[in-house]
């Protein structure tokens, strides 16, 4: 495999009753992997797997995130270390040197979730060894924004406006920092410096929650990254997908 084409998606509550926009919309990107959040339904994956032509899926009833994969994996596994609201999803394609980690962060925009983010991310990091610089991808929905990008209080939906006045009107956006200053690069920013890139919600998309990082020395690799927004990803769920492209040599 000399590319590899790879879907972030956060399917919304377990995607039950929307499987055949789910359908439409992972088809048409045309994905080699597909990381999933909120895929807390295994009978939705298996249906999204077989309409999808995926050879290999995997997904709990205790877990958010979940895969399909056109291919089969070498292996994948959970990884939930503490303080982690959701376990991560490391998942490692045959036929292909890189290893993709499915990541869904804390929700809520407040100062103490996002503390709590950062503490996630920081455990995400140290599991992965430094000393290895094999080309690694964290993918998924962040749940939050990355340095200077503003959040529109009058924007959100009236329950969650008193978090952010609980925060004192004020978020230190750390966690995605965190990421870069760990050596990561922002495919999406890399490729699209000049586009806002949001991804949540579909019917009024304010907010780039989802990402995809992958150390910096492999930024070279990244020949495509965009968020999918059509008429039926409008209606599948409540994230628009992001689709990356990598080049593998």
């Amino acid at each position: 495999m000399t590319a590899l084409r790879l879907l972030t998606y956060n399917i919304r509550y377990g995607g039950t009753g929307r499987e055949a926009d789910l359908t439409a919309t992972i088809r048409a990107c045309e994905p080699d992997v597909v990381l999933l959040q909120e895929a807390t339904q295994p009978s939705v994956v298996a249906a999204l797997a077989e309409a999808c032509g995926m050879a290999q899926w995997g997904t709990s009833r205790r877990q958010s995130l979940g895969f399909m994969s056109r291919t089969s994996v070498d292996h994948y596994a959970w990884h939930q270390p503490r303080y982690s609201r959701h376990a991560f999803l490391e998942v490692v394609p045959a036929g292909c040197a890189i290893r993709l980690f499915g990541v869904h962060l804390s929700a809520v925009h407040a100062a103490w979730t996002e503390r709590r983010r950062v503490m996630e991310v920081r455990a995400l990091l140290a599991g992965i060894p430094r000393q290895n610089p094999a080309l690694h991808v964290l993918a998924g929905d962040f749940n939050t924004l990355a340095p200077g990008e503003l959040l529109d209080i009058r924007l959100l939906p009236l329950r969650l406006r008193p978090f952010v006045w609980l925060s004192g009107g004020h978020i230190r956006w750390r966690t995605v920092q965190q990421v870069l200053d760990a050596g990561y690069v922002d495919a999406f920013r890399h490729v699209q410096p000049g586009q806002p890139g949001f991804t949540f919600p579909t019917w009024q998309p304010h907010l780039r929650l989802d990402y995809i990082f992958l150390p910096r020395a492999f930024a070279g690799q990244v020949t495509r990254c965009e968020v999918v927004r059509n008429e039926v990803a409008v209606r599948a769920s409540d994230h628009l997908p992001l689709l990356c492209e990598l080049h593998l040599g």
